[in-house]
């Protein structure tokens, strides 16, 4: 986890309000659930953040929980972040709001871009899942890292060669820990989350 919580795109950030009208109380408390649970949280060995989430707004924008908030117990509309924008081709975000967007941002855009019908992504941490999970379900090549171009490939990847319509659900071996769900609630993400939790 020596890298985690790094920003791997270009990030054009926007400081400021997020946009008028967006609703995130289903968006936090569920984020805020997971943190209670262990799933999003703080490494205290490494000094970094972990997991994030996010849900879609309109076309392929979404509000994610910004960078390195996950020491945060109780996280507020001030620590989410709007992304208007995202560019894999030439790995750029665009974002706006009282955070930067988590450094996990560009695995979230590949998945809306690719799958219309996900409007949550939720990304967790939990070594014993991951370890019972890897290589069972869609998972990724162990050399793609988080967060980046070749990641949100590898998404298109598992789309073609996986069922990973079917499970909803990702392992990623390049990421200790790692795993990602995704659905077309908010609600249907943490479900689909939650049957492996143990």
């Amino acid at each position: 986890m020596m890298d985690e919580g790094v920003i791997k795109f270009n990030c054009h950030w926007q400081q400021g309000e997020l946009p008028a009208g967006i609703n995130c109380t289903e968006l936090l408390q569920t984020r805020n659930e997971l943190f209670w649970l262990g799933l999003i949280g703080y490494d205290e060995k490494e000094k970094v953040g972990y997991g994030n989430i996010s849900s879609r707004t309109d076309g392929n924008q979404f509000i994610i929980s910004g960078t390195q908030t996950g020491h945060i117990a109780i996280l507020t509309e001030k620590e989410l972040s709007f992304v208007s924008e995202t560019i894999i081709a030439t790995n750029t975000v665009n974002c706006s709001g009282s955070a930067k967007a988590s450094s996990e941002s560009m695995t979230h855009a590949a998945i809306y871009q690719l799958i219309p019908a996900a409007n949550a992504v939720i990304h967790i941490h939990h070594n014993e899942m991951w370890r019972k999970l890897k290589h069972h379900l869609p998972t990724t090549k162990a050399d793609i890292g988080y967060g980046t171009q070749a990641m949100a490939n590898e998404i298109e990847r598992l789309l073609k060669e996986n069922d990973l319509l079917a499970h909803r659900l990702l392992v990623m071996a390049g990421h200790q820990d790692g795993i990602i769900s995704f659905g077309e609630t908010m609600e249907a993400a943490t479900y689909t989350l939650l049957r492996y939790y143990t």
